[in-house]
């Protein structure tokens, strides 16, 4: 009950909120703001001014009405040394969240256990709609929690992308979680409200700001065992969480794009120091998941001519892209003997790879049409 109370009174990120409680205990912090100023020991490490403001939130909040409420759509309210709180939020120090408001059925910290963040620029183009459609698609598949902030662009476009394909996806907000933000998001956070969970630090009814979405973006980035950022400015809120991955020891990817779009130059820039580029799911659990869960290889097409044994490859080089040449000149190119060579042509000559003309051989119609000899156009 005092932790609930503490969100209406703590800003979400308030380390000095996060020493008292650490230090004294939730309970005691919410007696000594609620007690008369001048009785008992009081708080330190803020201004007077601060800890009045503090003073009158606490004396405001009903924390039994906060989670009637938040019954009232379907949630809940978790707290540290709960068996479903996500212990690597415990990562974030002082810094970490009094409590988890939560909607939906799923157990958070069993999704949050394999689950990665896919977050991004909230006007991308389509190509950003794309690739985060097609990630949280991909990793749901495979079995992966997507999380995101549900807001316009790639957020969202990720968290579509993992209900198409009918896995899981969290929403962290900036608000509470009986509330919708954006507004044109409302069928999209419903959806993820029946099919996954929505999560957010601000008690029911609470509204969104803009230090609280950079605040959000912490808890997005601790709870997840890797960050993606598909397009974003220099300066994106996207950026902020990756940093935040960086900092907390957690993976730290971006998806590349157009060197001349400005919403991929932050995304470059995260690039060029510790973050890893990736193109698709598969390159993503490579990276976050564990020993053996490996993208396939990568290589172009393989070609008739690829499969030839280096000796073999050497007499087909030997022979020009146009007309007939004797054996003996192509042993001379090839730098094999003349048997070697003349075994090697009648070899290429059954393979299909070269014509017999008398005493001469010439590379096949077929051969130089489709390029597979290097002077036929390979």
């Amino acid at each position: 009950m005092a932790r609930a109370a503490l969100t209406r009174v703590l800003e979400p990120g308030e380390e000095v909120g996060g020493r008292w409680v650490r230090e004294l205990g939730a309970v005691e912090v919410m007696r000594r703001l609620c007690c008369e100023e001048g009785e008992g020991e009081a708080l330190r490490g803020v201004s007077a001014y601060r800890l009045g403001g503090y003073r009158l939130r606490a004396v405001a909040a009903v924390p039994r009405r906060d989670l009637e409420a938040v019954a009232a759509v379907g949630g809940r309210f978790v707290c540290p040394g709960d068996q479903e709180w996500p212990r690597q939020l415990d990562d974030l120090g002082d810094a970490r969240p009094v409590g988890l408001w939560v909607r939906g059925r799923p157990h958070l910290r069993m999704w949050a256990l394999r689950s990665v963040a896919v977050v991004g620029a909230r006007a991308c183009t389509p190509y950003g709609a794309h690739m985060a459609g097609s990630l949280g698609s991909g990793l749901a598949e495979r079995g992966w929690v997507v999380v995101s902030g549900a807001a316009f662009g790639v957020d969202g476009a990720a968290h579509r992308g993992a209900l198409a394909a009918g896995g899981a996806t969290v929403a962290v907000l900036a608000c509470g979680v009986d509330q919708v933000y954006p507004r044109g998001h409302s069928e999209l956070i419903g959806r993820i409200a029946e099919q996954g969970l929505v999560v957010g630090e601000l008690p029911p009814g609470d509204h969104p700001t803009p230090s609280r979405f950079i605040m959000r973006n912490r808890v997005i980035a601790a709870l997840t065992r890797g960050t993606v950022v598909v397009e974003a400015e220099y300066r994106s809120g996207s950026l902020v969480t990756a940093r935040s991955a960086q900092r907390l020891g957690r993976f730290t990817m971006g998806v590349p794009g157009p060197v001349t779009s400005g919403l991929s130059a932050g995304v470059h820039e995260l690039l060029r120091g510790e973050g890893v580029l990736v193109s698709d799911a598969d390159e993503v659990v490579e990276l976050v998941g564990e020993i053996g869960d490996l993208a396939p290889d990568r290589r172009g097409p393989v070609l008739p001519r690829d499969l030839l044994d280096p000796v073999a490859a050497r007499v087909l080089e030997a022979l020009p892209a146009h007309g007939a040449v004797r054996g003996r000149d192509i042993a001379r190119e090839s730098g094999t003997s003349g048997d070697e060579a003349l075994g090697r042509l009648y070899e290429l000559h059954s393979l299909g790879f070269v014509e017999r003309h008398g005493d001469t051989w010439k590379l096949a119609a077929e051969a130089t049409r489709t390029g597979d000899a290097r002077r036929g156009g390979a």
